[in-house]
């Protein structure tokens, strides 16, 4: 919040700045300011951390995009879709910490706000048929790969899409495994003496 009241104040000035700078007859200064105006008002709808984040997701570097991540304390007062970015890349880069339930609902929140590229969406796609398939949500997790298959415009996740539906229709399902873990029984330990 902060944050955002310096660079209000800063625009405000370099607005006031600006205007003086015309009336006074300082034409070309006046072009100058013009373009620092634009530059400021760009920050207020791009957030600089959010940008430094998703450049170093894309460059393959977790920790330097976690650590920008980390950073951005009020995401709620971010545009709505560099929200939606920042639950997401939350999502993705904590899931051990956060545990599968969190990241499951920052992602669906994400999803929900509305992410930029199709590229992105079906990474949230998968990641969240990863989390339903360690939960036992087989069927979801196929059908959210079938989604994310339609996303992945380029072709970039195709190999691992296609694993991940292998290994779906191999492991068993919740209830498959709760049938077997009946048919079993209980096992008797036995005695020490």
């Amino acid at each position: 919040m902060l944050r955002f009241i310096i660079r209000s104040i800063i625009a405000l000035a370099s607005l006031a700045f600006t205007v003086a700078l015309f009336y006074n007859g300082y034409w070309g200064w006046g072009i100058v300011m013009i373009f620092v105006l634009v530059i400021i008002g760009f920050t207020f709808f791009r957030d600089e951390r959010m940008i430094m984040a998703l450049n170093a997701m894309r460059s393959g570097d977790t920790e330097k995009a976690g650590m920008y991540v980390r950073k951005i304390t009020h995401p709620q007062f971010l545009p709505k879709k560099q929200h939606a970015y920042v639950l997401f890349l939350q999502a993705v880069l904590g899931t051990q910490e956060l545990g599968m339930a969190k990241s499951e609902e920052l992602l669906r929140k994400a999803m929900g706000m509305g992410l930029r590229t199709g590229q992105d969406n079906a990474v949230a796609r998968m990641h969240l048929a990863g989390i339903c398939a360690q939960t036992g949500r087989n069927k979801e997790a196929l059908s959210l790969l079938v989604e994310a298959k339609k996303l992945d415009e380029n072709g970039a996740m195709k190999d691992q899409i296609s694993q991940m539906q292998k290994q779906l229709k191999v492991a068993p399902s919740k209830n498959q495994m709760r049938m077997a873990q009946m048919q079993r029984g209980r096992q008797k330990t036995p005695r020490r003496r």
